[in-house]
């Protein structure tokens, strides 16, 4: 696998609460904790805890907007993350090529000393 798979940006990704977050932000633009906790059964507190992983892992930048911080997401972050799990994806589809080759191979061998 020629990319890299960063495990602390997976890890963030890996949560579905992060995730939804991310595509709040995705389809508003931006948002505050107090905007996106609106849409969510949490409280700004906990809202803002998953912005902050997301922002460690540059998933997401903040920017001050008056005694919040707004947060986008970092699409170029986004698609790199995206470029890793199709790597992965690739990786595994060539893994389970061999396994059915050989599963196949192990049968035909089967089939062949059965018939004798």
């Amino acid at each position: 696998m020629s990319t890299p798979v960063d495990d602390e940006l997976w890890s963030a990704i890996g949560d579905p609460t992060r995730r939804t977050l991310i595509d709040l932000l995705l389809a508003a633009g931006a948002g505050t904790a107090t905007s996106l906790s609106a849409d969510l059964p949490l409280t700004r507190q906990a809202v803002s805890k998953h912005l902050a992983v997301l922002d460690r892992v540059g998933l997401v930048r903040a920017e001050p907007a008056g005694r919040e911080r707004r947060y986008r997401v970092d699409e170029a972050q986004l698609a790199r993350a995206a470029a890793q799990l199709a790597a992965v994806g690739t990786s595994w589809d060539a893994r389970l090529r061999r396994i059915k080759h050989i599963a196949e191979a192990i049968e035909r061998s089967r089939d062949h000393t059965e018939g004798e």
